[in-house]
């Protein structure tokens, strides 16, 4: 009896909550892409791109004492991309104090938009950690790799990519969520 008594008052509780249902989409291929793969996945995404790119990142880090690191070789990429003619749009965490992270992204975030990539910083009420790239609205990379020297190099990452054109769409929705309370790099943000 006790049992159902405290059933009926958690289905009838005004503080009953509803869980929104998981979204299912399907999907072309769905391939694990962990540690230093990540890096080769990445670079070959960009590289292959033909209309689009969107990258929502929490630290993507420009080295500039060493220029070959796999962060520099893939904002390069991406600046690349655009000279192609892909539209490239980067979205990166901010915050009001000066941490790494935001110095880091300020950085980067200067060396994208002077070749012309659009950098959105989100807003300061919410840290973006999410980490995820999508391209030409069917091929997403999405999962734990910031774009930094460890990150890239030596730590456990995981990431998942995915073939698909509805999950695709969903990410692309968010970010243009995300992007509509942010705001753009302007070059006095330096």
């Amino acid at each position: 009896m006790k049992k159902i008594f405290i059933t009926l008052f958690i289905l009838l509780s005004p503080f009953t909550f509803e869980l929104s249902p998981s979204l299912g989409f399907p999907a072309e291929d769905v391939q694990l892409v962990v540690d230093e793969q990540y890096f080769q996945v990445a670079k070959k995404m960009i590289q292959e791109a033909k209309s689009s790119i969107l990258i929502m990142m929490f630290e993507m880090g420009y080295y500039e004492k060493h220029p070959n690191t796999p962060s520099n070789i893939l904002i390069r990429e991406l600046i690349e991309a655009k000279k192609r003619g892909v539209r490239v749009e980067v979205l990166l965490e901010i915050r009001e104090e000066k941490d790494r992270t935001t110095e880091r992204n300020r950085q980067t975030a200067k060396i994208l938009s002077e070749s012309g990539v659009q950098v959105i910083f989100d807003s300061l009420l919410k840290t973006t950690h999410a980490k995820g790239m999508v391209v030409d609205g069917e091929l997403a990379l999405i999962g734990s790799t910031n774009w930094t020297y460890y990150a890239l190099t030596n730590n456990h990452e995981v990431s998942v990519l995915i073939r698909s054109r509805e999950f695709a769409k969903a990410f692309t929705d968010y970010f243009n969520q995300v992007k509509a309370k942010g705001s753009s790099f302007q070059k006095k943000n330096d």
